[in-house]
């Protein structure tokens, strides 16, 4: 017996509800879309040959560094490479840069900047392929993987398969690797602004500051993340480096390409067919399996290629089991390409061309420019700054005098007295706040080793020498000892006529 409070619908308002649900509007599309994990094979070849000699380089550099040791006298950190945050210093091998010498730092960036913007007009993103910091770890992540859960084929197997011990043993000890070598890539950067065996034991100790732990602890998150969990989204949504750099090629850039001439037109092999037929692309999907990114090479450049040549090596060894000739996936131009596909002789790569010569000739300024300061650098230097408060105090003699506060900067690991004297107005008697009497002529000052002496000086000058309300003049800071000097220009304010 039917249920009395249960009422079915009548044909029209089931019609009229077919006819709503008709007419509503459809959802828009979700602009988000799960990440599909990416599972790189293992390849042979040239260029995964490439990857690991730089990936030994570079790991080899950023670990050991810290460790080599620079003697710069008594008192003077030994560590080779070394950024002394609360001494203010930067001490690469045997120089030693101030803050007032950011503008070495500015240089080194502008000239780090204009050799990626050279390279990749070359040779398109090798930098990202081989020596990108993001690309290094995760190549060492991806091999740590591999070591423990198997090629692709094994791993994709593993994460569809029920959780198990064998399973949770796995997952558990690659994660552990990974967690070592984050903390091992942390505490290398912690060592290049501490003492490298002083802070490694204070590390292991607990002995460390709370700021040491805080950043141990944070470079070693962001790498354990970057490298191991986010991977090519980093490449592809994070970095805008792939946003710009196709402003640095031209058809003389050489990338990594598909020849489609050749390939195509493409499809799995039979026995029975001819090569004359169709193109050498067996359609294996080789050059997908191993790409890092998860990119099909053979639709064209992308955003998220790296270009790191591995989809060539998996492609030669294909091209070699099927007897076809290799480089069916090459570095070439875009010109080569075009010749190719007309059938013609490929014109030579040109390496000299107004792109790369105007970029090398930036490199080579700027060059220039860093060494003509390293060359030309004095071991003192000094800063005058005019009181505001008054700009000026009329004398009972009728003389004017101006306030201003001296720094005096010593870079060398001794003391050392300096004269200093004014130049530009007649007549000036120059003092030092806590001496006694003015001095019509130079000055002698002091300062400790490896430091900043900060003086306040009075500048004293016959009302009749005051024609202006600004006159300029120049302080000349000098070692007698040493032949060095350095000038700084300023000005004597005063009423005026």
């Amino acid at each position: 017996m039917a249920d009395p409070l249960v009422v079915e619908d009548a044909p029209s308002v089931r019609v009229q509800k077919e006819r709503l649900e008709q007419a509503a509007p459809e959802a828009p599309p979700s602009l988000y879309a799960d990440r599909v994990k990416v599972y790189p094979r293992k390849v042979s070849g040239t260029f995964r040959r490439l990857k690991w000699w730089a990936l030994a380089v570079l790991l080899g550099i950023y670990y050991l560094v810290p460790w080599l040791r620079w003697d710069r006298g008594p008192g003077a950190p030994d560590q080779a490479i070394l950024i002394d945050m609360p001494a203010r210093r930067a001490y690469l091998l045997w120089l030693e840069i101030w803050p007032q010498e950011i503008y070495f730092l500015t240089g080194l960036l502008i000239l780090g900047a204009i050799g990626l913007f050279f390279v990749t007009s070359l040779a398109g993103r090798v930098w990202c392929g081989y020596a990108c910091p993001q690309t290094v770890w995760t190549d060492l992540f991806m091999w740590v993987e591999r070591q423990i859960e198997g090629d692709r084929n094994a791993r994709m197997r593993l994460d569809k398969a029920p959780m198990s011990a064998a399973k949770a043993g796995r997952k558990g000890l690659k994660h552990l690797v990974w967690l070592l070598i984050a903390a091992a890539t942390g505490g290398a950067w912690i060592m290049y602004f501490n003492d490298a065996p002083t802070v490694t034991w204070a590390i292991l100790t607990g002995e460390a500051s709370l700021l040491v732990y805080f950043f141990f602890g944070l470079f070693t998150f962001t790498t354990y993340l970057l490298a191991g969990w986010a991977r090519e989204q980093v490449c592809t949504y994070m970095c805008p480096w792939p946003r710009f750099q196709a402003a640095m090629f031209d058809e003389d850039t050489l990338t990594v390409t598909y020849q489609a001439w050749r390939g195509e037109p493409r499809g799995h092999l039979k026995k029975s067919q001819a090569w004359d037929q169709r193109g050498d692309c067996v359609d294996c999907n080789a050059c997908v399996a191993v790409c890092p990114t998860g990119i099909d090479i053979r639709d064209g450049q992308q955003l998220e290629c790296i270009s790191c040549a591995l989809c060539i090596d998996a492609c030669n060894e294909v091209m070699g089991k099927v007897g076809r000739p290799p480089e069916l996936i090459t570095y070439a131009t875009e010109a080569q390409q075009a010749a190719l596909e007309r059938g013609e002789t490929p014109p030579r790569w040109k390496l000299l061309r107004l792109r790369t010569l105007f970029y090398a000739m930036l490199m080579v300024g700027v060059g220039s420019l860093l060494v003509y300061g390293l060359l030309t650098r004095h071991s003192l230097d000094i800063s005058v700054q005019h009181e505001r408060n008054p700009l000026f105090v009329p004398l009972a003699n009728g003389d004017i005098r101006n306030a201003y506060t001296l720094r005096l900067l010593n870079k060398s690991r001794e003391a050392r007295v300096f004269v200093l004297a004014v130049e530009g107005l007649p007549g000036v008697e120059l003092s030092v706040v806590g001496r006694e009497a003015g001095l019509s002529g130079p000055i002698a000052l002091s300062a400790e080793p490896d430091s900043v002496a900060t003086y306040s000086l009075h500048l004293r000058a016959p009302r009749a020498v005051v024609t202006a309300e600004s006159l300029p003049l120049r302080f000349v800071l000098s070692d007698p000892a040493r032949g060095e000097s350095v000038t700084r220009d300023n000005f004597f304010r005063g009423p005026g006529r």
